[in-house]
């Protein structure tokens, strides 16, 4: 959906394959050749990219990001595909098991066909990913999706993604997070959060501790209200109850408000202040050539200055809202010193002293990597190189900038040690490109310290919208601190063009329950919730309809509750509860699949425990109108539903699996007069019976299997054709055989006759 609440209709055309082409071409070796290589796609205009930059070589060559005899290795990287990588989930309970199923199935088929003297790669694990969760196959993704010995793991990662099990990640996007250190009391903005994978390693850090919820959140923000909610499909897979999505621009990311504990005034509200934030901001993007190829043609070297002030803006805005004592790292996918170095320089002269930068290097043992860079050029469209400001002839002056230069050498440049800044570059280890830099925040900065007349009327003016999002002149008093005023005011903004001064589409609202709703007691009494029922939720403008209730942490609650005009909050909570009538079930709700990993801590009733031959009976059945009966169970599940009633029921299998790793598997069902079933989609069927050591060959497809049977099909039916075709030709000669023996003997007979 867009950011004016219209949808876009999707052109089916475009997904269809022009005639002209024809089929589908592969060489000898089975591998598609790809249409712009082909006679049929030359004539139609198809050209492949070339994977050259004369203008790219050259202004990073002067650069010198790596060593003059690496240059041309790191060229020749950039212009091979990238290979795939993924991870494993790390806060689930089962991450050891699924890590145990992946090397003891999958990568085991690899090593023992590469042993037979078999050609493949096996996977390599990242050694700076904590716990062996990571890892990367140096084979691109078009490859595991032609070559027959890797559909088992494509299969595999496409089902355990969807389930939110795995991530198929870029490597370098994994770093970030990582250097954060996240730890599950931090409160934690993710400024351009969109599409989610890193902010899906953050929501794993908040949970690292699965025996309780955490006392931190995660904000997860995107300036673009359709990314927002391809981050909402993202972050709901981890059934996290700290975390909400918001669609704000992040240079003037709104103050967010929570009750002060501190205040003897009911009711008043101070700032919030993050003890972590992550900046990764829109960039160039010229270290993802590897996937994306079409950057050769179009980098040119002023592109990093263009990005450059929205840049520092996004990092400002975060440093302002970090606490003191805090750390934000500053990221990006661009290997352009005017969006890295440049950017952390000009902001630490700015923030003159309050804010340094922190040795991140020792926190990734095994990344090989580059230090940041102390002396850069700059360069216009047409790549004329500048080394300093002087230089810069009148017509560029507009793009390229003072700030933008590095600090002449000196003391000053030592003191700022971009050295700590990390390059990772793509010939290192096989990657893409990527900057990372951590800052920690020792005080307030200069501007946050300024008295309010100061600001008013002089260096860093700035105004709080109001309600309706409108610039005004008040100005919040909260969040003081000792070393000075802070008064972390907003930056002004553009006048809205609705009335609620929210873009695209207008969520429906967040309504907590009261703590007298009788949705309490029926939850308490039927499933022995020990959670307060004030931290349940429901999305419909018609609060008597709650067919779906979610549930956050109170830390979340708060900052719903307290921004109800002033941040716009796309979505949060994870579903708990679903309405289910009719159904013969004392209670008016059941639990939902969606949130069974957060709420099953938290209740004490309606508890089996199947045995795994229950488990794996229930997680093969699919017949919605044929579920498995209950005397088909064991006698042990069996005499526990002995004195249970018809309704919702949480199933929990408690194992070591063939492994030798405790094992627990955590389901949604539901129990019948004569029934029980699995309330479970079907990619999380296949997940649970690989955990369990189920039988999983039903749902697993081989297309080269298939494939080759439809040839062989094929192959038959056309030498049937051509069996049946010879026998029509036989059968012709002797009828012509037989109908000249024929007229022989008239001839004959005539002759006697005669």
């Amino acid at each position: 959906m867009g950011g004016n609440g219209k949808r876009k209709h999707y052109n089916k055309s475009r997904s269809k394959r022009p005639r002209q082409l024809g089929a589908k071409k592969y060489d000898e070796n089975g591998q598609l050749i790809d249409d712009r290589n082909t006679e049929a796609g030359a004539k139609l205009g198809y050209k492949d990219i070339v994977r050259e930059n004369k203008n790219f070589e050259e202004f990073y060559k002067a650069q010198h990001i790596c060593p003059d005899e690496e240059f041309n290795d790191m060229i020749k990287a950039l212009q091979l595909d990238l290979p795939a990588s993924f991870r494993i989930t790390g806060f689930r309970s089962h991450a050891k098991s699924l890590l145990n199923v992946i090397k003891g199935e999958y990568f085991k088929e690899f090593t023992d066909f590469q042993a037979k003297g078999g050609k493949v790669v096996v996977p390599t694990c990242l050694e700076w990913y904590p716990d062996q969760l990571a890892y990367q196959l140096n084979v691109t993704r078009k490859d595991i999706r032609r070559e027959e010995i890797y559909f088992k793991l494509h299969n595999f990662l496409v089902a355990e993604t969807e389930s939110g099990n795995t991530t198929r990640q870029e490597t370098v996007s994994m770093i970030p997070p990582l250097v954060l250190d996240v730890k599950p009391h931090h409160k934690v903005l993710d400024m351009c959060a969109a599409p989610g994978s890193k902010t899906g390693q953050l929501i794993e850090a908040l949970h690292q501790d699965e025996s309780t919820l955490p006392t931190g959140l995660l904000v997860a923000n995107d300036a673009d209200n359709a990314r927002c909610y391809m981050l909402t499909h993202q972050a709901k897979r981890l059934q996290s109850p700290a975390f909400l999505i918001t669609n704000h621009d992040a240079s003037i990311m709104p103050n967010i408000y929570v009750p002060d504990p501190d205040s003897a005034e009911q009711g008043k509200n101070k700032v919030m202040k993050f003890d972590r934030i992550l900046c990764d901001v829109p960039c160039t993007g010229d270290g993802t050539m590897r996937k994306n190829p079409d950057i050769w043609t179009k980098w040119n070297p002023s592109n990093g200055a263009n990005l450059h002030g929205i840049q520092f803006r996004i990092l400002k805005r975060g440093i302002e809202l970090l606490e003191v004592g805090g750390r934000i790292v500053y990221s990006t996918c661009s290997l352009n010193p005017t969006e890295d170095e440049a950017v952390i320089a000009r902001m630490l002269k700015e923030t003159a002293g309050t804010m340094e930068l922190v040795h991140i290097a020792d926190s990734l043992p095994g990344l090989k990597h580059a230090q940041g860079l102390s002396n850069w050029v700059l360069a216009d469209k047409k790549g004329t190189l500048f080394k300093s400001w002087e230089e810069v002839p009148e017509d560029c002056q507009n793009l390229v900038r003072p700030y933008m230069f590095p600090p002449p050498p000196g003391q000053e440049t030592d003191n700022l040690h971009l050295d700590r800044c990390i390059r990772i570059l793509p010939h290192q280890q096989n990657t893409g490109g990527f900057f990372v830099a951590l800052l920690e925040k020792k005080a307030l900065c200069p501007w946050e310290k300024q008295p309010k007349k100061d600001r008013a009327n002089g260096k860093e003016k700035s105004a709080t919208p109001d309600a309706n999002g409108e610039a005004s002149a008040t100005d919040d008093t909260n969040g003081t601190n000792k070393e000075g005023e802070d008064k972390t005011e907003e930056p002004p903004k553009k006048k809205p063009k609705n009335v609620s001064g929210f873009r695209g589409f207008r969520e429906d609202p967040y309504i907590y329950l009261k703590s007298d709703d009788p949705i309490g007691p029926e939850l308490t009494n039927y499933y022995g919730l020990k959670l307060p029922v004030e931290l349940f939720l429901s999305r419909c403008k018609d609060e008597s309809k709650k067919n779906n209730l979610y549930f956050t942490t109170k830390a979340v609650k708060d900052i719903v509750e307290n921004n109800t005009e002033k941040v716009k909050v796309i979505n949060t909570g994870v579903k708990a509860w679903t309405k289910c009538e009719n159904k013969g079930s004392e209670c008016g709700y059941r639990i939902a699949q969606e949130g069974v990993l957060m709420m099953l801590n938290h209740i004490t009733e309606r508890k089996l425990y199947p045995t795994k031959q229950d488990m794996e009976i229930m997680l093969l059945n699919s017949d919605f109108e044929s579920p498995p009966e209950i005397a088909s169970m064991s006698a042990e599940l069996r005499k526990q539903m002995e004195n249970m009633n018809t309704g919702s029921v949480a199933l929990i299998y408690c194992d070591k699996d063939k492994f030798g790793s405790e094992l627990k598997v955590e389901i949604v069902g539901w129990k019948g007069n004569k029934s029980v079933r699995a309330y479970v989609p079907k990619n999380e069927r296949v997940h649970y019976l690989r955990l369990i050591g189920g039988d999983v060959t039903k749902f697993e497809k081989n297309k080269f299997e298939e494939k080759k049977m439809r040839e062989d099909a094929a192959g038959s039916e056309q030498l049937q054709e051509e069996d049946n075709a010879g026998a029509e030709q036989k059968d012709d000669k002797v009828e012509e055989s037989n109908g000249g023996d024929d007229d022989a003997k008239k001839d004959t007979q005539q002759v006697d006759n005669n």
